[in-house]
């Protein structure tokens, strides 16, 4: 069998990027919410605000050393595997990931040391200023990523001399047509992937009675957060829809399975598209809503998947499941939010084990609707890298053969499977110890990290057993 270095090269980004991604988008939600923190602290002095920064701050040093590992090799990609892509985008994508580096990733890694290292040292002020100069790197760090995603989705300000992109106008490349819509939905969903996953070891917390003041404050900020930001993601999403289909029809045809361009398109809920045949062999749809949602009219014009030949078309399938994933979740994030309100308002909503058990539950669920969003956005601008101007086959470098896509792949799966294998299982330990005082802490002093993971303090041979509170 003769192995296509395309698809695996494409494999291959794809498993890297999504890796990584999971990282970065609880990060910069809970960046934030240690910055909220170190404030509350410094201006009421409540030492329960202050266990809950050191335990998330402990938490937040773990995923950071993941994200930077695993994100480390995207960017060798471009030139092992993509190297046709990297020489004609250069002029934009190179100054661009430099002023990522330059304005973020060094702003971030500076004052995370204070923030890990500094404790007891400087003073509060100056703590606190390290958290929040953290959270406002990761805000940096998202802006030219997806400052450089973007222009690969809406290419604009450049000109092609010569195979090259061309920059005419930086202020258009860099705020392209697709820029801020992209850049609120994903800084939403970092903050409601850092609120459900803080809400549900909170609520993992108490279900076992363990140092019930701090998560009660815990939970209730995120239930609040969340009750606002859930509904208000999928009003941004809607806007964010609308601009994807001006400038991208057919991705969102493939989202709403649509294969001809008509008026008083269903919203589909089930359906199985079939490529080849060009159309649904089975749907379950609700009538004209599809039009009404995205044209604000019964009778408004959908585009069709046909409208572009059929090596243009995206794998629709894929884009179709993984789009009704990342609503259906988003959904079930607005109900168990209002769910939420209500048991605050009859007083139990930290008295109810079911409701706290599905918190719980619900902490993955931001990672899969990132995911599947993820897979919607890059699986449904196919065959395209530079949408509209240049195709993966174009991009891919020229002496790559499948043996050697292949044998990164897998390397890559194997290195990444024990870098996650080993940072579950040390957030894990994290959690299990939990808010526990350092023994240097109790004497008055303060302990500090040695190394930024050390900073999570939690010894493999001695794990909390049994805590109470």
């Amino acid at each position: 069998m003769e192995l296509d270095p395309l698809l695996l090269s494409r494999l291959q980004f794809a498993f890297v990027v999504c890796f990584h991604a999971i990282f970065p988008v609880f990060t910069i939600g809970l960046a934030s919410y240690i910055a909220v923190l170190h404030g509350i602290f410094y201006k009421t002095e409540n030492d329960a605000w202050d266990r809950l920064a050191q335990f998330w701050t402990k938490m937040f040093a773990v995923v950071f050393g993941m994200g930077v590992v695993t994100g480390i090799v995207m960017s060798f990609q471009f030139g092992t595997n993509w190297s046709n892509f990297s020489f004609a985008t250069s002029n934009f994508l190179g100054p661009v990931l430099s002023y990522e580096v330059v304005t973020a990733f060094f702003l971030e890694a500076a004052f995370l040391g204070v923030l890990l290292f500094g404790r007891g040292k400087v003073p509060e002020g100056v703590h606190l200023f390290a958290a929040i100069m953290v959270a406002v790197g990761t805000f940096i760090s998202s802006f030219w990523i997806l400052s450089a995603n973007s222009w690969m989705q809406t290419p604009a300000g450049y000109e092609m001399v010569d195979g090259r992109f061309h920059i005419t106008s930086w202020m258009a490349a860099i705020f392209n047509p697709s820029f801020w819509y992209r850049f609120v939905h994903m800084g939403m969903a970092s903050f409601l992937t850092g609120g459900f996953v803080v809400a549900g070891v909170s609520a993992w917390f108490l279900l076992r009675n363990r140092d019930v003041e701090a998560n009660k404050k815990a939970l209730s900020m995120c239930l609040w957060l969340l009750l606002f930001l859930a509904p208000a993601q999928a009003v941004v999403g809607d806007f964010h829809g609308l601009n994807t289909l001006e400038h991208q029809p057919t991705k969102v045809a493939a989202m709403e399975g649509n294969w001809e361009t008509r008026s008083n398109v269903p919203l589909l809920l089930f359906a199985l598209p079939d490529q080849e045949a060009q159309a649904n062999r089975f749907e379950i749809g609700i009538p004209s809503l599809a039009s009404i949602i995205l044209t604000h009219s019964a009778d408004g014009v959908v585009p069709g998947i046909n409208e572009m030949a059929p090596d243009e078309q995206p794998p629709v399938a894929l884009v179709f499941w993984s789009f009704r994933i990342m609503v259906g979740i988003g959904l079930l994030m607005i109900a168990v939010a209002l769910i939420g309100l209500f048991l605050r308002r009859s007083g139990r909503v930290y008295a109810s084990p079911l409701y706290l058990k599905t918190l719980t539950g619900m902490i993955v669920t931001p990672f899969l609707a990132v995911l599947a969003g993820w897979v919607v956005t890059e699986s449904g601008r196919a065959p395209w890298l530079v949408y509209g101007v240049m195709t993966h086959a174009e991009g891919l470098t020229p002496s790559l053969t499948g043996g050697m896509a292949l044998f990164t792949l897998l390397g890559y799966v194997a290195v990444y499977a024990v870098v996650f294998w080993v940072g579950i299982y040390y957030l894990m330990r994290v959690v299990r110890n939990g808010m526990l005082a350092d023994s240097m802490e109790v004497t008055g002093e303060v302990e500090r990290a040695k190394r930024p993971f050390s900073a999570a303090h939690t010894p493999f041979d001695s794990d909390y057993e049994g805590a109470t509170k």
